[in-house]
């Protein structure tokens, strides 16, 4: 006859220990995180706030001064010694690369990406990336929260379930925003591409124009799409935190 095998009494200690860890991990974000600190519900709508003012970089005022439509020439290297390299020419050349300016290059092959765009995307990033790892805390203590299988009494488990879910969604969410950027520098590409084919037709120019002033409405609209998920989320959290902390509690009262 086999004998049972147990789980080390060591090993045991450890692993509750990392669990009272997790949950400690998580009613901080729950408690605290997600109400106060940035880039949280309120800091968030702080930023969203004064997004309406014109020296914020979300204000739609900054796109007709941040969109470059000229087309330069290829960068040349120069075949000078290196100490030579680094010095300016004319104000326009640094490490022997000459930047000329002309809107009517035949052979273009150079656009400036938006680098105020790309400081707005780098925002957005850090931020939904910051959503998804508080995310992963919540839902790693509620999945070590969950009492074993069995049958009767799940209404409260049933709650860690759907709570977890609702987190899941929100985790999708911070990915779709935080994949705008590479949305938006493959858009970005295909009509600067166009721009330096046909540098004649204005067009393409006023298309890249309107092409950047909707990615900083769209990156003020994605303030408002990641407080809405870190306000609900805080309220769901909330309002059903006794049944997340004990699945298994009398239900009673919550049936009556």
């Amino acid at each position: 006859m086999s004998s049972k095998v147990a789980l080390d009494k060591d090993i045991k200690k450890r692993l509750d220990a990392f669990r009272d860890t997790s949950a400690v991990a998580a009613e901080e974000v729950i408690f605290k995180t997600f109400p106060n600190k940035p880039p949280q519900v309120l800091e968030l709508h702080k930023l969203i706030e004064s997004s309406y003012d014109p020296s914020s970089p979300f204000h739609l005022s900054h796109a007709s001064q941040t969109t470059d439509t000229i087309v330069y020439p290829a960068p040349s290297p120069s075949t000078e010694p290196e100490s030579k390299k680094r010095k300016l020419d004319s104000g326009d050349a640094v490490n022997g690369i000459v930047h000329t300016e002309t809107k009517d290059a035949k052979n273009p092959s150079l656009m400036l990406a938006n680098k105020h765009i790309m400081a707005l995307h780098e925002q957005l990033k850090k931020e939904c990336q910051t959503l998804a790892e508080l995310c992963d805390k919540v839902k790693l203590w509620i999945n070590l929260s969950m009492p074993k299988i069995e049958d009767g009494d799940n209404f409260g488990v049933q709650i860690q379930e759907d709570v977890l879910s609702e987190l899941h969604r929100s985790q999708e969410s911070s990915y779709n925003l935080r994949d705008a950027a590479r949305q938006n520098y493959l858009t970005r590409a295909k009509l600067c591409s166009k721009i330096m084919k046909y540098p004649h037709l204005e067009d393409y120019a006023l298309a890249l124009k309107e092409h950047d002033e909707k990615q900083i409405y769209v990156a003020r609209q994605n303030l408002h799409d990641l407080l809405s998920i870190y306000a609900i989320l805080t309220d769901i959290l909330h309002k059903n935190i006794d049944k997340i902390r004990s699945p298994k509690g009398n239900n009673a009262s919550s049936m009556y």
